[in-house]
């Protein structure tokens, strides 16, 4: 059977369907019947009826629905205290260094945004080169290298005084710096900025800094891969590329230069993660603007699948409930610039004016400080983790 006998099987309930259509026109006018075919397809959307294949731009919604989650493979409870202890030295590791140093620097912000999405990719993703496997190969994202770091020190493969000598040479270059108590030695391995293997040839297997350059770099990874694979000079079919992007790199040209390239090339073997955190080292990345359904609509006319997440579990009761859509048109509307406000606001302030009087009814079972806790899909393993398994399949 093709698609035009499987498109109207009952031309007759079709035209009834056009002929409601016309009614609600003639009765209402053309805005109010705009917003009932809005939250019409809103509403097929949520159950898994909408072929989005073709459309630049979807709603501001996670592609999964909560159905067609799988099972995390992990204990939660478990990751969720050594992230806490990831995101804890990384800080600790800056700090510390800029306290003995002035100027030194290191980014913050970018690893307490991506340690989620990170650790779910080290826990259940990510392939070491072991058993004659070439493995995967992930470009990370260069500011979130303190985390990186935070973690080969909980492994063992860091020490506290290599820690101590980020952004530095050596142990040996600690002479009349000030805080006496520093632990390095002239044996401490001075810790690169950003990945840099030559710096680093142990630890770093791509450089990712300048911005710009990783999502570039990732995808000529991908090519040669097949390249090398379709010539028969090495099996590398089995092997990943990961390249994670921070929503600011995204604005670098390089960023975005050979997006055409992977998708005529017809590169599975690569996938993309977009660290939307909304902030770039001066500001907000588009606060006048939505940067997720920018680079949906990048993305996707550049023929790549996009899978989206955005809102995290604690969400999904509320979306359910949404039977006239009025949340999710919220959600459409509301501007990068208000999401950043909202993140950093109290509850009742969002109760007041995200919510509103249109939708208080809808989290009137929730205190301040639970709204206050509605998390983003970033942080919540059970949304990426369904997402990095959609990818990979």
């Amino acid at each position: 059977m093709d698609s035009k006998d499987t498109f109207d099987l009952d031309p007759s309930l079709s035209n009834e369907w056009n002929e409601s259509l016309e009614e609600l026109l003639k009765r209402y006018g053309p805005e109010r019947t705009k917003g009932f075919l809005r939250n019409f397809f809103g509403y097929a959307d949520s159950l898994g009826l909408t072929d989005n294949s073709n459309i630049l731009t979807t709603r501001y919604r996670n592609t999964i629905s909560k159905a067609d989650e799988p099972s995390y493979p992990g204990s939660q409870e478990v990751e969720k205290k050594i992230r806490a202890l990831l995101r804890w030295n990384a800080v600790a590791m800056v700090i510390r260094g800029n306290k003995r140093v002035d100027g030194l620097g290191g980014h913050l912000a970018t690893y307490a945004s991506a340690a989620t999405l990170l650790e779910v990719g080290f826990n259940h993703f990510f392939r070491g080169a072991d058993n004659n496997q070439c493995g995967d190969q992930v470009f990370f994202q260069g500011h979130a290298s303190p985390g990186i770091y935070a973690r080969a020190y909980l492994e063992g493969r860091l020490t506290e005084g290599d820690l101590d000598c980020f952004r530095r040479e050596t142990g040996s270059d600690l002479g009349g710096i000030r805080g006496a108590n520093t632990i390095s030695s002239p044996m401490s391995q001075g810790l690169s900025s950003y990945p840099h293997p030559r710096l680093m040839p142990e630890f770093w297997q791509f450089p990712t800094v300048s911005m710009g350059l990783g999502p570039l770099m990732a995808i000529h990874q991908a090519h040669i891969n097949r390249y090398i694979t379709q010539r028969g000079i090495k099996d590398l079919s089995d092997s990943r590329v990961w390249a994670f992007v921070g929503d600011g790199e995204m604005d670098e040209p390089e960023s975005s230069a050979a997006l055409g390239l992977a998708a005529r090339e017809g590169l599975d073997n690569l996938i993309f993660v977009v660290n939307c955190n909304l902030q770039r080292l001066d500001g907000p990345v588009r606060g006048n603007g939505k940067v997720i359904q920018d680079f949906e609509q990048l993305f996707k006319g550049s023929g790549w699948n996009v899978i989206k997440v955005i809102w995290g579990g604690s969400w999904d009761q509320l979306l359910e409930s949404d039977q006239n859509g009025l949340l999710q048109d919220k959600m459409d509307q509301t501007l990068d610039g208000q999401y950043q406000y909202y993140a950093t606001s109290s509850g009742d302030v969002i109760r007041s004016e995200f919510f509103g009087k249109e939708l208080t009814n809808l989290v009137s079972h929730l205190s301040d400080p639970q709204l206050a806790r509605l998390e983003r899909g970033g942080h919540d393993v059970t949304k990426i983790y369904a997402a990095f398994k959609k990818a990979v399949d």
